[in-house]
């Protein structure tokens, strides 16, 4: 399978070749792989940008294959943005061949070794935790690298770049204190939170919560009866009444958690829906980035405290 999908991404390389040329409107084309890096590249780029997102709402990246219609979008693409630490572990051998005539830029590039946290389920070597948009002032080098790319590419509105960069990290920074402040709110004891998968690791580091998830920090991941129980009892020993669900994660494995506390005569309920590798609906607060996060971090609160 992989064999025969590779052949086809090289097919519609091929096809596309350079067909596309700047457009004539002067915007530099720009393709995303998650919403949250193409909020970013809006909000950075503005009017002098065209932004393109591959991976919508409800999207889990971890199992995203790309189709022949999104190699085709990422070869008319003047630059290419992506997160990194193998969230979109499926596409690596496109940006490979990509980087060779446009800029592929993992967004993720500035951080330091020590800002990243592990996966310890992985083999093979260590594996970052790619869900660095949780911590806010760690996205906030994102906005740097898209910034800073952007202006190399396009230096005639370089300062234009930058003055909405900045804008918009004030803005970010409001956010940062908000979480904070917010999630201090709830009851010490009951700063834990329950997902069903682990994708809220440097939110809980950031924020002061406890952060625990049925399956791991990638989806791709199998989770069985043991893993399922084991959940149940954290629950039940530690007296949680609220676990959450994810947009793009389905809601099937944290509801068995909640049936199995219901048989200990333990009752759980589901505290709300969170954002977690995907955005809400374009046109909606929660389709921004600031919007999802100001999201998750209300519906946590209101049902922790």
């Amino acid at each position: 399978m992989t064999i025969l999908f590779l052949a086809v991404t090289a097919v519609a390389l091929a096809a596309c070749g350079n067909a596309a040329e700047t457009p004539g409107d002067g915007k530099l084309r720009v393709t995303a792989t998650t919403g949250m890096i193409a909020d970013i590249a809006m909000q950075v780029g503005g009017e002098h940008v065209d932004v393109t997102g591959l991976m919508g709402p409800g999207i889990d990246p971890h199992l995203y294959k790309a189709s022949q219609g999104d190699v085709e979008k990422l070869d008319d693409a003047d630059i290419i943005f992506y997160n990194g630490l193998h969230l979109e572990g499926k596409m690596g051998e496109i940006f490979e061949k990509l980087e060779k005539s446009k800029p592929v830029v993992a967004i993720s590039s500035k951080l330091e070794e020590s800002q990243l946290m592990t996966d310890p389920a992985a083999t093979g070597g260590a594996v970052h935790d790619p869900h660095i948009w949780f911590d806010v002032k760690l996205w906030m080098s994102a906005v740097e690298v898209v910034r800073d790319t952007l202006a190399e590419k396009d230096p005639d509105h370089a300062e234009q770049y930058k003055a909405n960069a900045e804008a918009y990290l004030a803005k970010m920074e409001e956010l940062d204190g908000y979480a904070r402040e917010q999630i201090a709110s709830i009851p010490e004891k009951s700063r834990i939170l329950v997902t069903a998968h682990d994708a809220f690791g440097y939110f809980g580091k950031a924020y002061g919560l406890q952060v625990t998830g049925l399956q791991g920090m990638n989806t791709m991941s199998e989770y069985g009866s043991k893993d399922v129980s084991e959940l149940r009892d954290f629950l039940v020993e530690n007296g949680i009444k609220a676990v959450f669900v994810e947009s793009s994660v389905s809601t099937k494995s944290i509801e068995s958690v909640i049936e199995g506390a219901k048989k200990l005569g333990h009752e759980v309920r589901i505290g709300g829906e969170l954002f977690s590798d995907a955005m809400g609906d374009e046109g909606t607060e929660e389709g921004t980035y600031l919007g999802m996060v100001r999201h998750n971090v209300d519906t946590i609160v209101s049902a922790l405290k």
